[in-house]
């Protein structure tokens, strides 16, 4: 049988003769089918088949270090130079090239890890020849160990005066300009892993957003409240007014909703004894993405039995007065240019009808009234669906003209009860519930109320809500008989809250967009067009 002929390599015009050229065809042919294939990959695709023809491998993994950079820069930064050099034995350090200035026989150049930066010095005649000459085949991006010891410049600047530099991975990219950085923001949020190199700031958004949680942890830990994790594929979503994602289990052939809220199954703990519980964990809504919404987002929720919702309208200001005191070392943040008091104390308390008049402007004659409240909505372009009742358009009418001035924290309270379908109708009012939203820098930051526990009302209330779905409401709740069969086996009376972490997270690193507190945002595949 005729052996066919091989497709012949193209030829990419390397600079370099070397054996080790075919190893890298792969990622030549994928960059050059991309239309990226530049001078300057070249150039490091060279270096790097050099390095492996000194035998050099390009990711070791043997390499131990002794110091992080950041503690390595702490513990030592009031030593002066005869100090320095008393000093036992050298560092061991392990970080990525992040500055490289040659003048052919010495170099300065700064690594970075997790904890910091330092600079670093290379001589030929301290490393030896041939270790130097491999140093300098190392580019900007490239991740190397160090070794030797600390010593001060002339200017005064902490450095690791290297007898050995190792290369411990080859960076075939190089990193975006140091001054000028990453400046479009969608090839931010896109390679994220670039953005958090390049960007100090994104670094430290992210490592304030692990701080926050883990205080928020802390402190409900404090008062007693148990962690617990409950499904985050549900055969029927609820506990939010809201789109979900469906997915399918094969092996039970059975059509599966992502959660949109953890509430249905934090309540049924409530029922089965336990009596504060809190989960922090990802929901899922299909809805749109903005500045402040992303459909994969970050909440805690947590319920307290035997507790009301002013309980947790009391909660809720000491904690965010603790978080923002642990983070940002004061209760009182800005945001956006805007000083926000966060101090316990500081927060208004309005009934949901009275921002209407008082901070929205819309007179009780507008808002009453049906016909009124749906001109109204209409006129400043908000949709109306069919069979809308009163209490959804004066939730319009919120949006349109007491939410975006709510720049103060603002605890809104005695939401209309047909917005409201898990929520305790008011004792005095029947017509409202005991709910509260909170609304800090003009966005909701948390929505809770005192628990509906009687299972003929909350029965009603899903009835409703399907009425409305099969009107068209796609975002209407769905009938849950197991979770209506709990409350009947006796809730205890108690409070729930959800807290967007998100938006918490925003808030407290004065960033203005969802976007730039998600490591990974959700973004239409690459090279699809945008509206």
């Amino acid at each position: 049988m005729a052996s066919q002929d091989k497709p012949r390599r193209r030829d990419f015009k390397l600079p370099v003769k070397s054996a080790h050229v075919e190893r890298f065809h792969p990622l030549l042919e994928a960059l050059a089918s991309r239309d990226e294939l530049n001078e300057v990959l070249k150039n490091r695709v060279a270096k790097a088949c050099q390095l492996l023809d000194g035998n050099v491998p390009l990711y070791p993994n043997d390499f131990v270090k002794t110091h992080g950079i950041g503690d390595t820069a702490q513990a030592n930064e009031t030593l002066d130079e005869e100090a320095l050099a008393a000093l036992e034995g050298p560092v061991r350090l392990a970080g990525r090239i992040v500055a490289l200035r040659s003048f052919g026989k010495v170099a300065f150049f700064h690594i970075q890890d997790s904890t910091g930066r330092i600079q670093c010095y290379a001589a030929r005649e301290d490393m030896g020849e041939e270790v130097y000459a491999v140093f300098k085949k190392f580019d900007i991006g490239d991740i190397v160990g160090v070794e030797g010891r600390l010593f001060r410049t002339k200017t005064g600047e902490l450095t690791v005066g290297c007898v050995q530099a190792r290369l411990l991975t080859k960076s075939m990219r190089p990193l975006p300009e140091k001054y000028h950085g990453l400046k479009d923001v969608e090839i931010r949020y896109r390679q994220r892993y670039v953005d958090l190199i390049v960007t100090p700031r994104t670094a430290e958004i992210f490592r304030t957003r692990t701080r926050i949680v883990s205080e928020l942890r802390r402190f409900l830990d404090e008062r007693g409240f148990v962690e617990v994790e409950t499904p985050m594929m549900q055969a029927i979503p609820g506990g939010a007014t809201a789109k979900p994602f469906l997915t399918h289990h094969n092996a039970l052939d059975l059509q599966l909703y992502m959660r949109i809220a953890p509430e249905l199954y934090l309540k049924r703990l409530l029922v089965g004894g336990f009596e504060k519980v809190y989960e922090v964990g990802r929901n899922f809504r299909n809805e749109g993405i903005s500045t402040q919404h992303n459909p994969e987002f970050t909440m805690c929720e947590f319920y307290w039995a035997y507790a009301r919702f002013d309980d947790l309208m009391d909660l809720t200001e000491r904690l965010f007065a603790r978080l923002a005191e642990a983070v940002c070392g004061t209760a009182k943040v800005t945001y956006q240019g805007q000083e926000i008091d966060l101090s316990v104390g500081a927060w208004k308390r309005v009934d949901f009808y009275d921002s209407l008049e008082s901070i929205g402007g819309v007179a009780p004659e507008i808002y009453r009234d049906y016909e009124a409240c749906k001109a109204h909505v209409l006129k400043h372009g908000e949709k109306v669906l069919k069979g809308e009742k009163l209490g959804k358009l004066q939730a319009k009418l919120f949006d349109l003209f007491v939410e975006p001035k709510l720049i103060q924290p603002h605890f809104i309270y005695g939401y209309p009860t047909d917005i409201s379908p898990l929520s305790r109708r008011n004792e005095a009012n029947p017509e409202v519930t005991d709910r509260f939203e909170l609304f800090i820098a003009g966005r909701e930051m948390a929505n809770a109320f005192s628990e509906l526990n009687d299972p003929v009302d909350q029965r009603l209330r899903f009835e409703e809500q399907v009425a409305e779905k099969a009107a068209g409401d796609d975002e209407a709740h769905f009938m849950d008989e197991d979770y209506v069969r709990a409350l009947e086996y006796g809730m205890p009376p108690a409070a729930g809250q959800g807290i967007g972490i998100d938006r918490l997270v925003m808030l407290l690193t004065d960033s203005a967009s969802i976007r730039e507190v998600i490591l990974f945002p959700l973004l239409r595949p690459e090279g699809v067009p945008g509206e």
